[in-house]
């Protein structure tokens, strides 16, 4: 033995080790993540590349707060190796958030402020991203399956119904033509229909 401990001879466990970048498609731009392979996809979006509509409730997969979509399938940020994304294409709430009007993203965007659907907002971006992802694969679809879509996500306010109404709503194209949201800077003392209006 050369007289070094073990653990000097030998990189720390949990330490960064930085090979050559990640690349990633993210949000329809290609990207190089220097992060640790082994980083958290969820700490990597929100510290690396400061993506902080991606929220964290639990790093354990169970919330589904830091919901994204890995090839267009919803994942757990939280569960997600960086090293895991090279290659694939990394869809983030913040293209939700950026989609242009007219598209479903939008459409979904303005379903959630018209049924209220948005309540303390932890839940709310992987709600979203849930149900971009249900909405791409299914254009109209049924209560069940955006049950089963939102399913993973929970949330503490709005008990779901809202979420689940907009949802509905955001894949029938006749009520997304319908729809009354004031343009961006003349929200302020608009009239509005009320969210829990049934009439």
């Amino acid at each position: 033995m050369n007289g070094a401990s073990p653990a000097a001879a030998s990189p720390s466990i949990g330490a960064p080790s930085i090979g050559a970048p990640v690349r990633v498609e993210l949000n329809g731009r290609q990207v190089e993540i220097r992060s640790a392979p082994a980083t958290r996809l969820s700490d990597c979006l929100r510290d690396e590349l400061g993506l902080t509509g991606t929220k964290v409730g639990c790093h354990a997969g169970d919330c589904g707060a830091c919901t994204v979509l890995l090839d267009g399938e919803q994942v757990c940020a939280c569960l997600v190796p960086v090293g895991r994304c090279d290659g694939r294409a990394v869809t983030t709430i913040e293209a939700v958030a950026a989609a242009p009007p007219g598209t479903p993203a939008e459409a979904l965007r303005r379903a959630f402020i018209e049924h209220g659907a948005a309540q303390c907002g932890i839940c709310t971006p992987g709600m979203l991203m849930a149900a971009t992802a249900l909405l791409t694969r299914v254009g109209s679809p049924t209560r069940a399956e955006v049950e089963t879509a939102i399913g993973g996500v929970l949330c503490r306010c709005t008990g779901y119904q809202k979420i689940i109404d907009a949802v509905l709503a955001a894949g029938v194209p006749a009520a997304n033509a319908e729809a009354a949201v004031p343009a961006a800077g003349a929200a302020v003392g608009a009239r509005m229909v009320r969210a829990d209006d049934t009439t």
